[in-house]
């Protein structure tokens, strides 16, 4: 019964994907003062920009990605029975 939920998985990766994107966006925005995300290869952005959006951005998508696969994992039980393996 767990091969139904790869499918389920898949799309649960894509959608917090998305919902990651959304929100790092909207923090930086947030924690910059409305600026957009710096580009690593930006002449202007620098050193530190760089660094702690890709930071923020990693410990957001972390975060969302823990939290989907949980609330999946925990629908796919409540629904089947079985713990997703």
């Amino acid at each position: 019964m767990t091969f139904l939920y790869k499918p389920l998985g898949l799309l649960i990766g894509i959608l917090s994907g998305m919902i990651a994107t959304a929100a790092f966006e909207r923090v930086w925005r947030l924690a910059s003062g409305g600026q957009q995300k710096p580009d690593a290869t930006d002449p202007n952005s620098t050193w530190t920009e760089i660094a702690l959006a890709a930071a923020l951005q990693g410990a957001i998508f972390a975060g969302v990605k823990a939290i989907t696969n949980r609330a999946g994992a925990k629908g796919y039980e409540k629904a089947t029975g079985t713990w997703p393996a």
